[in-house]
């Protein structure tokens, strides 16, 4: 970095900062807990009989070393390049009208109160409402460190069972919706995009914003003609910021597309099965009548505190399923 030629290239440095700081995020800790080891080695060196206030301390320091330990090894299933990053989440509604899109609002209030738990900022940049509640689609930044690590284990589809609300009759109905999420990318120049390969709409934006953008065009959609890949914005103050917003969400998902290829393209060498993420193999199940019940469908890590999950308590989910994944590449 002290090179006089460093900054020269722009995506080259700001690639090579970025591994440094997560380096430093890394290593920083563990030598800090190596210390702390060493501070708790040499208090029970020293340590007498009867001193019974610094056996408490000793059991305390031990226990909260435990624990930092721990949260630590956990860290090391997020290895991935992007796992650090910022998270761009989106929830679509599946076939059942208003219950789908009922599903959906819950799940956005969801991931909502998770992201606030960890102190992580949200912001939504693309929301269309359900006709007569709810919401049909959603697109949410989710922007702190190492947000993206572990909202990749939501990608998927999710399944609700319950008795309906817009039912006179009681009934019990499932439900479906499905999550995707990409990382948001550091540093776009990361991913080439060519003006001759975009087509670029406007269009008048559907959600609450204003008297200004109900009236005007300020909606923008992109599409990406060789790949057919569509990102849109709505809720951004001007056109312009809604194209720049628009752009940096196509170029992510361009992005996740050649990494999912790159992954496809090594499990047929493996010989693995690719997963797929489709309607009818929902990844999780939250039950709400005539139990309550959260299920995973692919780590079978299980819950009875439904209510609990729903008002953000994922951490559990999401690690159960990291370990997994971790597991299969071993």
């Amino acid at each position: 970095m002290s090179a006089q030629d460093f900054w020269s290239n722009e995506a080259a440095s700001t690639q090579v900062v970025r591994q440094l700081k997560n380096l430093k995020n890394t290593v920083e800790p563990w030598e800090e807990a190596q210390k702390k080891q060493a501070e708790l080695a040499e208090l029970a060196a020293i340590l007498g009989e009867g001193e019974h206030d610094v056996i408490a301390e000793l059991e305390r320091g031990t226990e909260a070393l435990r624990c930092d330990v721990e949260h630590l090894e956990f860290k090391t299933l997020l290895d991935k390049d992007t796992d650090p990053n910022s998270a761009i989440l989106s929830i679509n509604a599946g076939a059942g009208g208003t219950e789908s899109c009922d599903w959906v609002a819950m799940l956005l209030r969801m991931y909502t109160r998770w992201a606030e738990s960890r102190g992580y900022s949200t912001r939504t940049v693309d929301i269309l409402p359900g006709e007569e509640a709810g919401i049909k689609n959603v697109m949410v930044f989710i922007e702190g460190e190492y947000a993206y690590g572990y909202l990749k284990s939501e990608r998927g589809v999710h399944r609700l069972v319950r008795i309906s609300p817009f039912d006179a009759n009681k009934r019990r109905h499932t439900s479906f919706a499905s999550v995707d999420v990409i990382p948001e990318l550091e540093n776009e120049a990361e991913v080439a995009v060519e003006e001759k390969d975009l087509v670029i709409e406007t269009y008048r934006a559907s959600s609450a914003g204003g008297q200004h953008m109900q009236k005007t065009d300020s909606a923008v959609r992109i599409t990406h003609k060789p790949t057919g890949v569509v990102a849109q914005s709505q809720n951004e103050r001007s056109q312009h910021q809604n194209k720049q917003t628009a752009l940096k969400v196509l170029k992510a998902r361009l992005y996740e597309l050649k990494q999912r290829e790159k992954e496809s393209q090594l499990q047929k060498i493996r010989g693995e099965e690719k997963k797929k993420i489709e309607w009818g193999s929902q990844i999780r199940s939250y039950v709400l009548y005539p139990y309550t019940l959260v299920k995973d469908h692919r780590t079978d890590y299980e819950t009875g505190n439904s209510a609990a999950v729903l008002d953000g308590d994922l951490n559990a989910c999401m690690e159960a399923y990291l370990k997994y994944l971790k597991g299969e590449h071993t």
